[in-house]
């Protein structure tokens, strides 16, 4: 009886120091009501990023555009993805021994006016992992998770600046400032 009490009250207590350091779960993907169909470009047209974007943009509820539709339909376009591995540390023999992984991408979301929603930015991530000499196939899978891991987070990144837009109070026009009375 005392343990059950005892981790009721710890239970409690957890529950409660968790609310009170300021932690509270991510609202859902909020996209711009006045957005329409969507489609995302990419020049790559096998890109898994586009697919994992279009997939996550469907999940939050945006309406896919319909194939070969080229008018009234918004754009998320991917202008670029570059992939860079830059070596950290070497071995007394002049090998790498651990690397950096870098992943940049360059988009920009337009609605079906023309008009730019999300301005041309781009996002970098990058990842650090050790490359075996003696284990080149477990290197290879190693990065090949890391590169998927790191192309999940740019979706993510990606979603959350424009779900950031989505919930910017729209910008407020400056009040007319009427002449100053000249004496």
């Amino acid at each position: 009886m005392i343990k059950y009490t005892l981790s009721r009250v710890l239970a409690v207590a957890l529950v409660l120091a968790l609310s009170a350091c300021g932690f509270h779960l991510r609202d859902a993907l909020q996209l711009p009501p006045d957005l329409g169909p969507l489609r995302v470009q990419s020049p790559d047209p096998y890109s898994p990023l586009a697919e994992s974007l279009s997939e996550a943009l469907a999940r939050a509820g945006a309406t896919p555009a319909a194939e070969g539709a080229t008018t009234n339909v918004a754009t998320l376009r991917v202008l670029s993805e570059k992939w860079g591995n830059t070596p950290l540390s070497v071995d007394a023999f002049g090998r790498a021994q651990e690397y950096t992984l870098r992943y940049a991408v360059f988009f920009r979301l337009t609605k079906a006016d023309g008009s730019i929603l999300v301005p041309q930015q781009a996002l970098e991530l990058s990842r650090d992992y050790i490359s075996s000499v003696r284990s080149t196939i477990g290197t290879d899978s190693e990065r090949e998770i890391l590169a998927k891991e790191m192309r999940r987070e740019m979706v993510s990144s990606i979603l959350r600046r424009i779900d950031a837009v989505a919930r910017a109070p729209a910008a407020v026009a400056p009040a007319e400032t009427a002449p100053a009375p000249t004496p």
